[in-house]
C-alpha cells in the first residue's frame, strides 16, 4: 500500500515538473508573466481525453494535446504580445478564467461539471500501460525527453534571444531581432509541453473535470518555479519534488482531514514568503523575481 502511494506521488511530481519547466520557458527565460499556464494543462487533458474517447490512438492524442495547447498559446500570445508586467499577468489570468468557463459550460463537449470519466490508459504501439509502476516509467521517459528538448532550446543561440527579450527587449529590437515573434514562439513552446503534461495527467487519473484546472492550482506551479529559481530547469525539477512531497507529510500527522487542504495552502504561502525574503533568486535561479 505504501509503495503504491509513493509511486502515485512520484507520478504527480513528474507531471508537475513538466508543468514547471515548461512555465519557466515563458516566465524565467523570456520574462512573460503567464498566470494562465494551468489553462494549457487543462486544454491538453481535455483534448487527449476527448480524442481517445472517440477511438483516436493515444500516441496521436498525446501529440494533439500538445498541438492544441500550443495553438491556444499562439492565440494568447497574439492578443497579449504588446502587454508587459502586471497588464500581461492580468490578461493571462483572464484567459485562464475564460478557458475554465468553457470547460464548465460547454457540456456537449466537456460534460461540464460532471467531467469525463473512464479515460483509458495509454496504449503505445501495443504496450498497454495499466499498472502505476509502468505509468511512472512511461511518464518519466516523456518528462526526460521534454527536459532535454527544453534544455537544448534554452542553451542554444535561440535561447539567448529569449533571454534578450527578458533582459533588454528594446536593445534586442534595436539589433534587428523580432521581439514579437520571439514572445509568441516562447508562449507556444511553453503551452505545448503543458498540454503534454495534461494528457499524462488525464490518462493517469482516468477522470477529469473543470475543478482540476481551476486557477488556484497555478499557485502550486508558480511556487515550484519561484522556489527552484527563474531560468533554472534543475531548480524546477528539484522544487517540484519538494513542493509536491512536503505537504504529503500532513497525511501522517493526526489532524482532521478537513484541515489538510487549508494547511497545504499555508505551507505553499510560508515557503513563498521565506524564499522571497531570504532567497529571491530561488534555490538555483540566476535572476531575481522583480
Amino acid at each position: 500500500m505504501l509503495s503504491a502511494y509513493l509511486i502515485h506521488i512520484a507520478i504527480i511530481i513528474v507531471i508537475y515538473a513538466i508543468l514547471a519547466v515548461s512555465l519557466n520557458v515563458a516566465v524565467g527565460y523570456t520574462g512573460l508573466l503567464n498566470l494562465g499556464h494551468i489553462a494549457f494543462f487543462g486544454i491538453g487533458a481535455y483534448a487527449s481525453a476527448i480524442l481517445t474517447k472517440n477511438d483516436v490512438p493515444y500516441t496521436l492524442a498525446l501529440c494533439a494535446s500538445g498541438i492544441m495547447a500550443s495553438l491556444f498559446g499562439w492565440l494568447l500570445a497574439k492578443i497579449t504580445a504588446k502587454l508587459k508586467g502586471d497588464y500581461l499577468a492580468l490578461a493571462t489570468l483572464g484567459f485562464g478564467f475564460v478557458v475554465y468557463a468553457v470547460m464548465l459550460n460547454w457540456t456537449k463537449l466537456t460534460r461540464g461539471p460532471l467531467g469525463i470519466p473512464g479515460i483509458q490508459k495509454p496504449n503505445i504501439f501495443g504496450w498497454q500501460i495499466t499498472g502505476a509502476g509502468s505509468y511512472l516509467i512511461f511518464a518519466s521517459v516523456i518528462a526526460l525527453f521534454i527536459v532535454l528538448i527544453i534544455y537544448r532550446i534554452v542553451h542554444s543561440r535561440y535561447g539567448k534571444l529569449l533571454e534578450a527579450v527578458r533582459d533588454d527587449a528594446i536593445g534586442a529590437q534595436a539589433l534587428g531581432k523580432n521581439i514579437y515573434h520571439l514572445k509568441v514562439q516562447s508562449m507556444m513552446i511553453s503551452a505545448f509541453f503543458a498540454g503534454i503534461a495534461g494528457s499524462l495527467y488525464a490518462h493517469y487519473i482516468s477522470y477529469i473535470d473543470p475543478s482540476t484546472f481551476f486557477l488556484s492550482d497555478i499557485i502550486i506551479i508558480f511556487t515550484i518555479v519561484i522556489v527552484g529559481g527563474l531560468a533554472s530547469l534543475r531548480g524546477s525539477i528539484i522544487a517540484a519534488i519538494i513542493i509536491i512531497a512536503l505537504p504529503e507529510l500532513l497525511r501522517f500527522i493526526d489532524i482532521p482531514s478537513s484541515m489538510i487542504g487549508p494547511m497545504r495552502q499555508m505551507i505553499y504561502a510560508v515557503i513563498l514568503i521565506l524564499i522571497l525574503m531570504f532567497r529571491p533568486r530561488g534555490i538555483f535561479g540566476r535572476i531575481d523575481l522583480d
